[in-house]
């Protein structure tokens, strides 16, 4: 592996957030959705006061923003800014993480120290064979890592540590944001962008090494509730409606070989049912939607709702109420009108060695909704892999690269401003 241009504690930094459990909960009535994250949030407050920063603060919801102090003179420097978030996925145990180091990487299969069966293989991992001679970072078997996204946290950590040892690098005013709840779809509610106050910002937060993403999927969310009619079972004959099975009826409705997560891929959309609240009287059946067209999007909102009308009518004395919710929308649509915000990113890469690969996400960030609310925010490449599943795994070589990103792009827009 080679040594990282900027030498930083980005690594060492990871492997003390990743001990917290942060992992949110779609279940909560509070913000954020669970105790750990105030406790990253805090401690992410008091190591930036550490590092002698003035403008620190977290607010009542447990944002945390900071501001890196220029170095440049030039006064008309636009203020950029960093964002990661510290909650992890709810699909999977976030307590009790274990770090495992894979030192030196040589193409083998990855078995997991506390469940054997679990194996990240060579063959179905292929990002693994630009790892060779890298250290490569997993979870022990039994929980996530928390790549997703501490480590956008820690490189973003890291790299304002090494700017302020450093004001010889000259750079305009860097602000700084770590934030909660983003995995279950909050991350943005309460963010103040005004108070943020920069002119574009970065999610730290992708996958493999080089990817800069500047479109999501356009994201809702559907809500079917079919009712029934429940009575004892001893005497339902002729009288119950089992709005259970009615679901299922349903759910069998949805296409076997398209518009799903598991039959498509690149710019395709799909309906993913994930979840239900079931009881005979009343079943609802959560589904999410999602497609890189706002108009197909709707599409398929229309196609659900037919389907669940379809159902009750086959399905006498049963009736159901569908609702749609807006998640989020394709980033696309006002990254367009910002070409420098993306370009000064490529340019960021380039410096680093890499050739940029703007790759569309097929999911969101919270960079989707920001965009939308006066912040343009592409996501920039953390490294993470296998994201909110047991089978995470992180190489140490692409986080001290995604450090070097975030140095050499508050370089590119200082030489780019106006005198």
């Amino acid at each position: 592996m080679d040594s990282p241009r900027y030498p930083t504690q980005c690594v060492e930094k990871f492997l003390e957030y990743v001990k917290i459990d942060t992992q949110s909960s779609e279940d909560s009535d509070t913000f954020p959705s669970t105790p750990g994250q105030l406790f990253l949030l805090q401690k992410l407050h008091d190591e930036l006061k550490a590092l002698g920063l003035d403008d620190v603060t977290r607010d009542e919801h447990g944002y945390v923003f900071a501001t890196v102090p220029a170095t440049s003179d030039k006064r008309d420097v636009p203020v950029i800014g960093f964002l990661a978030h510290v909650d992890t996925s709810p699909e999977m145990s976030g307590e009790g993480v274990k770090a495992i180091f894979h030192r030196d990487y040589q193409g083998q299969d990855i078995v997991l120290p506390d469940d054997p069966t679990a194996v990240i293989s060579f063959e179905g991992n292929p990002h693994l064979a630009s790892q060779i001679g890298n250290d490569i970072i997993t979870a022990s078997g039994t929980t996530l890592l928390g790549a997703d996204n501490k480590a956008g946290v820690a490189e973003i950590m890291a790299a304002v540590e090494y700017m302020l040892e450093h004001p010889e690098i000259p750079h305009g005013e860097v602000r700084i944001g770590f934030t909660p709840d983003e995995e279950v779809g909050s991350g943005t509610e309460h963010f103040d962008i005004e108070r943020f106050g920069a002119h574009c910002a970065y999610t730290m937060d992708g996958e493999t090494l080089a990817e800069l993403q500047v479109e999501t999927f356009s994201a809702d969310s559907i809500t079917a509730t079919f009712h029934g009619f429940n009575t004892h079972p001893g005497f339902a004959k002729g009288k119950m409606v089992n709005a259970i099975k009615v679901a299922a009826d349903f759910i069998t409705r949805l296409p076997k070989d398209a518009l799903s997560p598991e039959t498509t891929e690149d710019y395709e959309g799909f309906v993913h049912p994930y979840m239900m609240d079931a009881s005979v009287d009343s079943t609802s059946v959560k589904l999410l939607v999602r497609d890189f067209s706002t108009p197909k999007l709707h599409e398929m909102e229309r196609f659900v709702e037919q389907l669940a009308l379809q159902t009750v009518d086959a399905n006498p004395g049963s009736s159901v109420e569908v609702k749609v919710e807006e998640s989020y929308r394709n980033m696309k649509e006002v990254l367009d009108h910002h070409p420098d915000v993306v370009e000064n990113a490529c340019e960021a890469f380039r410096r680093s060695g890499l050739d940029p690969r703007i790759e569309p996400i097929r999911g969101g960030t919270d960079g989707s909704r920001l965009s939308f609310m006066g912040l343009p925010t592409p996501n920039i490449f953390a490294g993470e892999h296998n994201f909110h599943s047991r089978y995470e795994w992180i190489s140490t070589s692409d986080m001290h690269k995604a450090v070097e990103v975030i140095i050499e792009l508050c370089q590119v827009w200082e030489e780019r401003a106006a005198g």
